[in-house]
């Protein structure tokens, strides 16, 4: 080959060699466009909602934003603040713990969907999935706030009512999320609140119109309310407007219950119904319904000042109540000495029967101090009941009131609080401390026409029907003798019967005083009954019917403490234990409703 040749054919081997570079360079060119083609496909096919579920949560947060922003252009919001009411986020704020909220149908309500719109920039072609979202263009919530929450560190559940939206009457959900809560109340056996501002589930006229029928009004969650209150789940509401019709009977049934002075009114229907009704016109909340009418009556238990001081109220009560009857009662440490000796308890009580001392001051020396807390002071006078402890352990607290216009005889009202009263320690697993003063039932046509024998007899019944251990203080009289109890403590100014001497002798010795004015007129039937008096004066001297066992034991009145304090801690240190097994087991089954 010669030269010519030669550097032909490296040129041609050259040309070769770039070629077969190019080639393989667009080859591998060719071969990544069009890898990356097939992963652009892939992406936009799919192309769809976000994996976290992001779109959806963004939904969730910004109707529950709506929700608990006021929206001040609403008739219902300026109503709620020009009759000085907070609103319904702002009673759970005051009510709860901070922090300590859940929310239980938090985004329940009427939503106004608006259009769909697309998210994220893939082409909505050859039938690709596209990332989708309907805007919210409007929402009203339910009326009703519920959820979880804590008082003093112990967990709820509460229901709210919200006035401002459609005057708290019930929506599209009221009715579900009432009896829900009602449900998870008696399912979890912890205590609820009941924050009532309105018809709390009844509906209004305007119910007819947006249905388009008219209903039988159901009562959808009453029967679990009726097991909660029989199992000692404790059930406290607040009356924080007007509470109407269900709203009145919510609150109303509850274990305890608080109206807001400044703002509560309940009935069963309001004025504008009863206008019609009764032709009373003009009335006012407050004059239809208001605390003067129901705290004095005793369909309301206890007056608060404002709605913050009603919440405080429920926060103490709580205090005093297990989370249910299948538990005891909390037992705080106390810092006052269980064996304090009160001197002062010596010379409360005048050694004439006739004058009066203040029941209350009694029941303060004995108990922890600042653990008394009175319910339904205003109504049913001639009793004093509330809560207090013994050495840090809960009890329940009875008192006759010789203060009253009775001078402590039981009237209808007294006798109907002092049951509900047993009632309540009982499913509450409360012992009862009772201070003893009682002349007896209330006579006379006023007493006949309210029915005292009726309600006394009652009342008798649920001495017999409770089961919660009672110690008695006798601290003056006691002319009616109800079922045996843990113990009955006299004291020095003991005086007991079963009718008082004064009107007992009349009858007693009615035909020798009649013979005596026979024979001596007026005057020797008078120095007969001053004989009669004298030595039966001396007969119920009670240190004789401590001689005949008839009372355990009297004691030093500045003892009083030591001796309850100790009776208290048997309680709980055993029979406690013994009760709480049987509520459990079925075999103990208390009344409350």
């Amino acid at each position: 080959m010669g030269a010519d040749e030669s550097a032909k054919q490296q040129a041609s081997d050259r040309l070769k060699q770039v070629a077969g570079h190019l080639n393989k360079k667009d080859h591998q060119e060719n071969g990544t466009s069009q890898a990356a083609k097939r992963k652009g496909r892939r992406r936009a096919s799919i192309s769809g909602p976000p994996a976290n579920y992001s779109d959806r949560l963004g939904q969730m947060e910004a109707l529950r934003k709506l929700a608990r922003t006021p929206d001040t252009e609403r008739r219902g919001y300026r109503h709620q603040k020009e009759a000085g009411k907070l609103r319904v986020w702002e009673r759970v704020d005051a009510l709860l713990e901070q922090g300590s909220l859940q929310e239980v149908g938090s985004v329940t309500g009427d939503v106004n969907w608006g259009k769909t719109k697309r998210l994220g920039s893939a082409a909505d072609t050859d039938g690709q999935l596209q990332s989708r979202e309907e805007t919210i263009d409007g929402f009203t919530p339910s009326n009703s706030v519920q959820g979880f929450g804590k008082l003093n560190g112990r967990k709820i559940v509460f229901t709210a009512d919200d006035y401002s939206l459609r005057a708290g009457h019930a929506d599209g959900a009221l009715w579900e999320k009432t009896e829900y809560i009602e449900k998870l109340a008696l399912s979890l056996r912890i205590p609820i609140v009941k924050l009532v501002d309105g018809s709390s589930g009844g509906g209004s006229v305007t119910s007819i119109r947006k249905n388009g029928f008219s209903y039988v009004p159901p009562l959808p969650a009453f029967n679990h309310v009726v097991k909660q209150l029989n199992l000692g789940i404790p059930n406290l509401g607040a009356a924080l407007g007007p509470s109407i019709g269900l709203g009145a009977a919510r609150v109303t049934v509850c274990h305890f219950s608080v109206m807001a002075a400044n703002v509560g009114s309940l009935f069963n229907a309001g004025p504008k119904v009863v206008e019609g009704a009764t032709f009373e016109e003009g009335l006012t909340l407050s004059e239809l319904g208001g605390p003067d009418m129901h705290c004095r009556n005793g369909t309301i238990d206890n007056l608060a000042t404002d709605e913050h001081n009603a919440f405080e109220q429920i926060r103490t009560v709580l205090g005093y109540l297990p989370n249910s009857g299948y538990s005891a009662p909390p037992v705080v440490k106390s810092d006052d000495p269980w064996d304090r000796r009160e001197a002062a308890l010596k010379t409360i009580i005048p050694r004439r029967k006739e004058r009066m001392y203040d029941p209350r001051r009694i029941i303060r020396l004995v108990v922890d101090k600042d653990s008394f807390f009175e319910i339904g002071a205003l109504w049913g006078t001639t009793a004093i009941v509330g809560l207090a402890r013994l050495a840090g352990h809960p009890v329940g607290l009875i008192a006759n009131n010789c203060e009253s216009a009775t001078g402590g005889a039981l009237d209808a009202a007294g006798s109907q609080k002092l049951t509900r009263h047993l009632k309540l320690c009982d499913v509450m697993n409360l012992p009862v401390l009772q201070f003893v003063d009682v002349p007896g039932y209330a006579v006379g046509t006023a007493a006949e026409r309210a029915a005292t024998m009726r309600h006394g007899v009652n009342l008798a019944l649920a001495y017999y029907s409770t089961t919660m251990p009672v110690f008695s203080v006798i601290t003056r009289r006691g002319i009616r003798r109800r079922r045996r109890r843990h113990a009955r403590l006299p004291r020095p100014p003991g005086d007991w019967g079963s009718l008082p001497l004064r009107g007992g002798i009349e009858v007693g010795h009615a035909h020798e005083l009649r013979e005596a004015e026979r024979t001596g007129g007026p005057e020797g039937a008078a120095a007969l009954y001053k004989r009669l008096e004298a030595e039966y004066e001396g007969l119920v001297n009670p240190v004789r019917t401590a001689n005949a066992f008839g009372v355990e034991e009297i004691i030093d009145p500045a003892d009083t403490r030591a001796v309850v304090c100790t009776w208290v801690e048997h309680v709980y240190g055993g029979l406690m234990e013994e009760r709480v097994a049987q509520r459990r087991a079925g075999t103990l089954q208390p009344s409350f409703a």
